[in-house]
């Protein structure tokens, strides 16, 4: 469906702090190695179509709109189609495959050489962050392209765009090659409406199948901080590599100083080589078991270290010198024989001991980055940012791009606090809580560009129990949900942000699936907000709600509470309960609760039930509905008493659309109102309610 409108382990004195803090200052520039932009003073802006507003947004929408919703961030995002250009507007479109459909608010722009996209500051800035794509190489890999960067109009750097973290292919779980034939033959796929290796002629496959994951993004230190109101140009140059750009966003933030501490253990005295010229893995050990000996923290000072294996941790505070300064980076290097647990490659990462052998404690991680290699999808593999288990332990201001998984838990284990983390680019989820994960919180987080779930709980063999997560932003996860619950009990999904999911999955799950324990207790799901969520569901060829519960492997029927949520402007149903074809007659959904919930345009309907159960509605109020209110299948039996899902209204349920009030008494209890693939109508942006 198209929607196209057009220092060393010493103690030292406060005054030899001061002479750290300068020297960790200098050789930032030549040791981080992320770009840094020649000083100067900072000139009027220039910009040749004119002056230009700057327009700060949170997922493409007024900030007003998500207020209390999502991360408190440092930055400022704007949007490239809402900067000054000259070159071309890409979208709106939400067909996946596509470049607009992967950009945040499903528009972008798009350069050739000699064109530009220019960005006003909306507040003082040293640093900023570009989300772009460029094409692939014909066969894979990628190709690398300069970007020129100016501010004021002054020449300044020139980065170094990459897409070889990019552009995936094919069937789950995905291939490199474009010209590859398909992974699963056996599968059904909806190009054909086939299977095609039982299909007589054999279809013919467009190749590439299915390209997807085409955006990446990169950081830049200015050098010098500008003010609001100074011009920041992104310009394609002469003889780029890549016949297009496309810039989808720019980040702008004002990075504090570097953060010193002269009374840690500093991983420079055991080894450790700031320029990435070797190795610094047995450095950091050597550094850890220092630090624990004396009960020191260890600070890794800014640097880019080379570090391409598993850092064990237990019982430690390791800090860095801010997220912008200290740069772990690995490559992805082959095991010369498969781990124990099916791993056939390693990579830079934080793991905390597997809980088989008793899992880590009171481990502290913060002010940093970490950089994988990661470039293709093996589910098998450790090659995660951090992982293992760790117990009474927090996660802090750590930058963490291109590993498989930000942050994998395999549980059991308890108390882990995670907050204030930028999670980007990853080929598989941004989080995963897995197995048995209690008494947890993860907020205050920025998720972007996940390969699958942003945020999951994944209640496999042992329930995850009494978590938290809250405040935090997701932004196009590529694959899959923005935030998933897959079984548990009493855990809680608030005040989060999410948007613009893109294929097979949408903004919230609840799912029984993957082998998940069941769900009881308690789920609430309160004050969150989801913006252009559901997707096309590929394998069932129908749209899905911004939520959608599933029940696929067990009934859904704990005391589950969907309060005070906002869904604004849904490519389908802003609610989905489903279940799957072989499966609907053996499990239901019941006694779901939804109340003062606000929906703000639906491509369909306000609810789409596909399953036997029920749900009661208190206080839900939506306009700029797009077709019958309820869209109540049940599961299919179509018998005489009606619909094998229930609806209640307990009051205060207004608004609807052009068919009249979202919920008609006329639809109660159980109406059959099934429109299995209904027209989509695009509804109008977001507003105030």
């Amino acid at each position: 469906m198209s929607w196209s409108i057009t220092g060393a382990a010493a103690r030292r004195s406060g005054r030899a702090s001061r002479t750290a803090a300068a020297a960790v200052v200098a050789v930032t520039a030549a040791a981080v190695g992320i770009g840094v932009l020649a000083g100067g003073t900072a000139l009027a802006g220039t910009g040749t179509d004119g002056a230009s507003t700057p327009v700060a947004t949170r997922t493409a929408l007024d900030p007003s709109l998500v207020a209390g919703r999502g991360a408190s961030l440092d930055f400022g995002e704007q949007e490239a189609e809402s900067a000054v250009t000259n070159g071309a507007v890409i979208g709106p479109d939400r067909t996946a495959y596509t470049l607009p459909a992967e950009a945040s608010g499903r528009m972008a722009v798009k350069l050739t050489p000699r064109q530009y996209v220019e960005f006003t500051l909306p507040s003082a800035a040293n640093a900023i962050t570009v989300r772009y794509s460029i094409p692939d190489a014909p066969n894979g890999g990628g190709i690398t392209a300069p970007l020129d960067v100016t501010v004021n109009g002054k020449k300044r750097s020139t980065m170094t765009l990459t897409s070889q973290y990019a552009w995936l292919y094919n069937q789950y779980p995905f291939s490199n090659d474009p010209n590859a034939g398909l992974l699963h033959p056996d599968w059904w796929i909806t190009e054909c409406s086939c299977v095609p290796s039982v299909t007589t002629p054999t279809p013919t496959i467009t190749k590439p199948f299915r390209p997807n994951h085409f955006y990446d993004e990169q950081r830049l230190l200015l050098g010098t901080k500008y003010r609001a109101g100074d011009k920041v140009r992104l310009t394609v140059p002469v003889g780029s590599r890549a016949a297009w750009t496309v810039i989808d966003l720019l980040d702008s933030q004002l990075v504090g100083l570097p953060h010193v501490d002269v009374s840690a253990a500093n991983v420079l005295a055991f080894g450790a080589d700031p320029f990435g010229r070797r190795d610094s893995a047995a450095a950091f050990e050597k550094a850890i078991a220092f630090a624990k000996r004396k009960q020191l923290k260890v600070y890794i000072p800014p640097g880019r270290y080379r570090v391409n294996r598993h850092i064990i941790v237990d019982d430690v505070t390791i800090v860095g010198a801010g997220n912008w300064y200290t740069i772990i980076k690995g490559r992805q290097v082959d095991l010369d024989a498969p781990a124990p647990d099916g791993s056939v490659h390693t990579g830079v990462g934080f793991y905390g001991k597997d809980a088989a052998d008793g899992g880590s404690t009171n481990v502290h991680l913060s002010g940093f980055a970490i950089e994988g290699d990661v470039r293709e999808r093996i589910d098998t593999d450790q090659v995660n940012g951090v992982g293992g288990a760790m117990s009474d332990s927090t996660i802090d201001g750590l930058y963490i791009r291109h590993t498989k998984v930000g942050l994998w838990f395999d549980g059991p284990m308890s108390n882990l606090r995670i907050t204030n983390n930028v999670i980007v680019d990853q080929i598989a989820d941004g989080l995963n809580f897995h197995t048995g994960v209690t008494d947890s919180v993860v907020s205050n987080n920025f998720i972007r560009n996940s390969g699958d779930d942003g945020l999951a709980m994944w209640s496999e063999k042992t329930a995850n129990a009494n978590n938290t997560f809250d405040h935090n932003t997701v932004q196009t996860p590529v694959l899959a949900n923005g935030i998933a619950i897959y079984g548990g009990k009493d855990n809680t999904v608030s005040n989060n942000l999410i948007a613009d999911p893109i294929r097979e999955g949408s903004a919230i799950q609840v799912g029984s699936r993957f082998g998940a324990e069941a769900f009881t207790g308690y789920l609430r799901i309160t004050d969150n907000t989801t913006v252009r969520a559901g997707t096309y569901e590929l394998n069932w060829n129908i749209g899905l709600g911004a939520i959608w519960f599933y029940a696929l492997e067990k009934d859904i029927a704990a005391d589950i509470q969907v309060t005070g949520d906002h869904f604004l402007d849904n490519t389908y149903n802003a609610i989905m309960l489903v279940s799957d074809w072989p499966v609907k007659d053996l499990y239901s959904i019941r006694n779901v609760r939804f109340r003062d919930i606000k929906v703000d345009g639906t491509g369909t309907s306000v609810v789409s039930a596909r399953v036997a159960g029920s749900a009661s509605f208190e206080n839900v109020d939506a306009r700029n509905v797009g077709a019958v209110g309820v869209n109540n299948c049940g599961s299919f039996n179509f018998t005489a008493a009606g619909s094998e899902f229930s609806l209640t209204d307990l009051g205060g349920n207004d608004g609807g659309g052009t068919t009249g009030p979202w919920l008609a008494p006329w639809e109660l209890p159980n109406t059959i109102t099934c429109d299995d693939r209904p027209p989509v109508v695009t509804p109008p942006a977001p507003s105030a309610w």
